[in-house]
């Protein structure tokens, strides 16, 4: 009976145990930039403190992707003839920036921020701060951050219309995720959750509150269909579960009637 038991467990019961561990994230090695500035007093050191706490750190981004130069030549580092270019002017802060992230960058020069720019407008260090650089997401417009320059009734009005979308589109990411994990095709709903996210973000430096509005709502019509592909899937999930639940149930039931019967022909 306990054989019997035991194999009905091995053929049915959830395999979660086999889930790959996730690999720990590789440690950085250390720039010349930033053994040679963290050591460095006051605010010629200050910037390595600020940047350890940023998302560029946090990707691995150091010193040198931002402002060129030769990050294992410390004698050198800081030559042109290596590619450093240092820090840029107010104005030329987003095509710095737009250098890695192009998409952005053009997002923002079409913005009302954008058009600003020279004129006393933000730039991107405005909100996303230098070297504490900080991520990217609805967290930043904040009635703290925008009545630096405005009102933050606009504002509060655009971050409201995306917070159930960002909502939307993490917990439907999350879905993916999990399935994708346990062996399910995930690809082709990676592809165009990918894609709807990247719409999403268009939207962060958009200040056109109808804008925003419509193409939030048409964003969320396309997240429903991956919502209810997944649903689909999760309840073909659930029926393998019923069914591999009556075949445990059944076999260990075939082991009790086996048992019984052995014990009375003994």
């Amino acid at each position: 009976m306990i054989r019997t038991y035991t194999l009905a467990i091995l053929l049915f019961a959830p395999l979660a145990f086999l889930k790959p561990a996730l690999a720990a994230p590789m440690e950085q090695p250390e720039t010349v930039c930033i053994q040679c500035h963290g050591s460095l007093p006051d605010r010629l050191g200050a910037p390595v403190n600020l940047w350890r706490g940023s998302i560029h750190a946090e990707n691995g981004i150091s010193c040198n992707g931002c402002h060129g130069g030769d990050p294992k030549d410390a004698a050198n580092a800081m030559t042109p003839q290596r590619g450093f270019l240092g820090a840029p002017k107010e104005k030329d802060i987003p095509a710095f920036c737009g250098r890695c992230h192009p998409g952005v960058y053009k997002d923002y020069l079409s913005s009302a921020h954008g058009r600003r720019l020279g004129a006393g407008g933000p730039t991107c260090v405005t909100c996303h701060s230098n070297h504490q650089v900080v991520k990217a997401s609805l967290a930043l417009i904040n009635e703290k951050s925008c009545t630096r320059c405005h009102s933050f009734e606009r504002a509060k009005a655009i971050r409201d219309a995306m917070q159930q979308t960002e909502e939307y589109i993490d917990n439907i990411s999350r879905r993916i995720a999990d399935f994708q994990v346990s062996g399910v095709d995930t690809e082709k709903m990676g592809k165009s959750l990918f894609a709807v996210r990247n719409r999403f973000h268009t939207l962060f430096h958009d200040v056109d509150v109808a804008r925003v509005k419509g193409e939030s709502a048409a964003i969320n019509k396309e997240l429903g269909k991956l919502d209810a592909a997944l649903k689909e899937i999760e309840r073909s999930h659930q029926k393998r579960r019923v069914a591999g639940g009556i075949a445990v149930g059944f076999m260990v039931l075939l082991a009790v009637l086996f048992h019984l019967m052995k014990k009375s022909y003994d």
